[in-house]
């Protein structure tokens, strides 16, 4: 028998042998009565990662997942589409939006609660044209620039408006792992070459952006198997033999037979259970 459930036992069992028995304690009254707790939210900002887009349309997303298994109410705030510069400058979208901005409205929703998390979600439709560019590093470091002052400054903002508030940053899985065996892209073994070093920058500094402002930073890239050696190989039953990271990116996401960046159920998934171990 537990603990709990024995001392509750003992505790009866004396309170029935007792030879007066004892005075009921009076039920509350109205006016002693304590309001119910406020439902802590879950505060998503982002792009189409957040708001759970695929080929076939709209399903649950990892922020789903994550506010429903941490029994917080889901506020999400994200875009389809959006960069980092939009989460300052573009309209919010989803029921919870009120005509703002994303940062504008995820700032609202955590003023004054004193507790909840935010997760944000963004920079991959600012890093994408670079994966096909002339010069992907150069490009991407270039990108990561903006990208990183335009994170610092929504940061920063959510930060004032909420100092205890958790913060859960992520990143993607390296969907251009997947040009290994997609035949749209006739370099796509060098394309997925390149996107390893690609991410690490791209993770890297981003994550030290998030840890500036105390945040956690769910590296999605390295639970999904993004920096294993593309030497390590494995049986895959669609494609044979190939890199181990690249059978993982075609089993997580659409990109390897739909060239769509987007994640499977089974992606959202493993990005949720990415973000809930951040932020324990």
């Amino acid at each position: 028998m537990p603990r709990f459930a024995l001392v509750t036992a003992l505790l009866f069992a004396l309170t029935a042998c007792s030879s007066t028995p004892p005075t009921p304690t009076p039920a509350p009254t109205s006016s002693s009565a304590q309001p119910p707790a406020e439902q802590q939210v879950h505060v998503s900002i982002g792009d189409s990662y957040a708001t759970g887009l695929g080929p076939g349309g709209t399903s649950a997303s990892f922020a789903r997942i994550v506010a429903e298994k941490s029994g917080r109410k889901l506020i999400n705030l994200a875009c389809n589409g959006a960069t980092s510069a939009d989460l300052a400058t573009k309209p919010a979208c989803g029921p919870d939006a009120g005509g703002k901005t994303q940062l504008d409205a995820a700032v609202g929703a955590v003023r004054g609660r004193k507790a909840g998390l935010v997760t944000v979600v963004i920079g991959g439709n600012d890093l994408a044209p670079c994966a096909i560019s002339q010069d992907p590093l150069h490009c991407a470091t270039t990108t990561v620039a903006g990208v990183r002052n335009n994170v610092a400054a929504a940061l920063a903002e959510l930060r004032e408006a909420a100092p205890d508030v958790q913060i859960v940053g992520l990143t993607y899985p390296d969907v251009f792992l997947g040009a290994w065996v997609n035949p749209s892209f006739p370099n796509g073994k060098n394309i997925a070459q390149l996107s390893v070093p690609m991410f690490q920058d791209f993770n890297g500094t981003i994550a030290a952006v998030y840890a500036k402002f105390g945040a956690k930073f769910a590296d999605v890239t390295n639970t999904t198997g993004g920096y294993a050696a593309l030497t390590e190989l494995t049986q895959d039953p669609k494609y044979g033999q190939i890199p181990t990271s690249v059978a993982k990116v075609c089993t997580l996401t659409y990109f390897c037979d739909r060239t769509d960046v987007h994640p499977t159920p089974a992606g959202h998934q493993a990005i949720a259970d990415t973000v809930l171990a951040a932020s324990r």
